[in-house]
């Protein structure tokens, strides 16, 4: 296992008109989980494969503990990779496949068997270990592909590009379980690319949100979901995503969506201060939908909207309403009983509900009075 430091490191696969991977700086620590997430095209894949040496990056320099590994090859990073399809030796056995990897470094035989044992009951595999590759179906090859990724236990970090794409959807919470568990018994540095923030929020240690090629924020699950640092992870991560609504904060450092006051702007620096501190201007209020509040009783702060639908979800309803020309939903109670029509006031909880310019977050909205903006 290594810290894996990543040193202004960027990639563009056209001389540098366009990047794929903004560059970057970033270390990975020894032996923990993360959850690389972002959409198609954001650059993930291009960020693994760098780690592995399957691309030199455009820029930048890359270190495994304190060794400069950047134009190190592929096989001498001592890398475990699983690719988003299967890669197997489709004439060998489930078993030797496993256990390939130990044989070409040589591990006593009773080693071998002891390792390929442990990971295939894990994954579920006893009852194959002797059949044919070839003779699998997509998804139980894949689970092979992460059995041989995980079987080292002595490597630099197994990095895992959607490695859960062809599996069948009834075993992917099975099997991103035994992942943390195989995680817990290695303490291997994991490194999972996903677009999947289910996969994310449940498999890493670490979230590390990248769009456009750049890392946006990391940090735990709770984190990312209940404190966005950039829309763009307010809108990913969450389902539905973070409400966005344009607004207004005045000279007197209150903040008004339309003509309506939903609380007083506080600076990031100042959260939890008793004062002020953004400037007047136009921002973005973010607010996600668990922390939207309706009454019909028209009380400040708070803003007039219309009910527009009602998606009744079983354990609770999420109400989509309009305030003005935009679009806000609310998570409610499945006893609710809100319509379509019904004139209602929206509340926005206190130190839940973020300000953002030019997408980051740069503060939040705290009570006008020292109550409850909610």
């Amino acid at each position: 296992m290594a810290d894996i430091h990543l040193e202004g490191v960027g990639h563009s696969y056209d001389g540098g008109e366009t990047w794929a991977l903004k560059p970057m700086t970033w270390t990975w620590q020894s032996t923990r989980a993360y959850a690389l997430l972002g959409p198609s095209g954001c650059g993930k894949t291009t960020l693994l494969n760098i780690i592995s040496g399957l691309i030199t990056p455009t820029v930048g320099r890359i270190w495994f503990d304190d060794v400069e590994v950047t134009g190190v090859p592929t096989a001498g990073r001592n890398i475990a990779q699983v690719f988003q399809f299967p890669v197997l030796y489709e004439g060998m056995s489930v078993y030797d496949n496993l256990a390939f990897p130990l044989k070409n470094r040589k591990l006593p035989r009773k080693e071998i068997d002891e390792r390929v044992r442990r990971v295939s009951q894990l994954l579920g595999l006893d009852n194959v270990l002797k059949r044919r590759s070839r003779r699998l179906d997509a998804g139980r090859q894949q689970i092979v592909c992460l059995g041989r990724g995980l079987v080292r236990s002595h490597v630099a970090a197994v990095l895992l590009d959607e490695p859960l794409t062809v599996v069948d959807p009834a075993l992917k919470w099975t099997l991103r379980s035994k992942l943390k568990e195989i995680h817990r018994d290695t303490g291997h540095t994991l490194i999972y690319v996903t677009h999947d923030q289910t996969e994310a929020l449940t498999f890493a240690d670490e979230v590390v949100v990248l769009n456009e090629g750049a890392i946006v924020q990391a940090g735990r699950p709770a984190e990312l979901f209940l404190s966005p640092a950039h829309e763009f992870v307010g809108h990913f991560i969450g389902s539905p995503g973070m409400n966005v609504l344009p607004a207004e904060i005045t000279g007197d450092g209150l903040v008004r969506v339309g003509e309506a006051q939903i609380g007083r702007a506080v600076g990031e620096a100042e959260a939890g201060r008793a004062v002020g501190g953004l400037p007047p201007g136009p921002v973005n209020i973010g607010v996600r939908p668990e922390f939207v509040h309706l009454t019909g009783a028209r009380t400040s702060p708070g803003a007039a909207a219309t009910v527009t639908g009602v998606d009744r979800m079983g354990a609770f309803n999420l109400v989509h309403a309009r305030v003005g020309e935009h679009p806000v939903v609310a998570r409610t109670g499945a006893e609710s009983g809100h319509r379509p029509g019904d004139a209602e006031f929206l509340h926005f909880a206190a130190e839940r509900t973020f300000l953002f310019r030019d997408q980051v977050r740069c503060g939040s909205i705290a009570p006008v009075n020292g109550g409850d903006a909610a």
